[in-house]
C-alpha cells in the first residue's frame, strides 16, 4: 500500500490555487495527479465519493496560542484483486 502524507507551509492563496487545481481536475472526471513537497501520485477516483471535513481547535491552559485545522478527506473504493492493483504508486518526480 502507497501512501502520500506531505505537509508544506504555505500563503493562503497558494493553498486556495492547490485546492482549485484538486476540483478542477476533480471535475474533468478523469486521472487526478497530487504534488506536493517533491512527491507525487496519480489516482483515478470513482464515484461514489465519500466527503468528510472537520475543523478543530487545540489549547491548553496556559497557552498563548491556540493550534486550529481544517481536515479534508476524500474516499471512495477502487477495484483490485491485488495488493499491487490496490496499492499507490508515490513517485518522485526527476528522479
Amino acid at each position: 500500500m502507497g501512501e502520500l502524507e506531505t505537509e508544506t507551509q504555505s500563503t493562503r492563496t497558494e493553498v486556495a490555487t492547490e485546492l482549485r487545481d484538486l476540483a478542477d481536475q476533480l471535475d474533468a472526471d478523469g486521472p487526478v495527479t497530487l504534488a506536493l513537497g517533491g512527491r507525487e501520485v496519480t489516482i483515478d477516483p470513482t464515484d461514489p465519493i465519500t466527503f468528510k471535513l472537520e475543523g478543530e481547535s487545540d489549547w491548553s491552559e496556559g497557552d498563548t496560542e491556540a493550534k486550529q485545522s481544517i481536515e479534508i478527506e476524500l474516499v471512495w473504493w477502487h477495484e483490485a484483486t491485488t495488493a499491487a492493483e490496490g496499492s499507490l504508486d508515490v513517485t518522485t518526480p526527476g528522479q
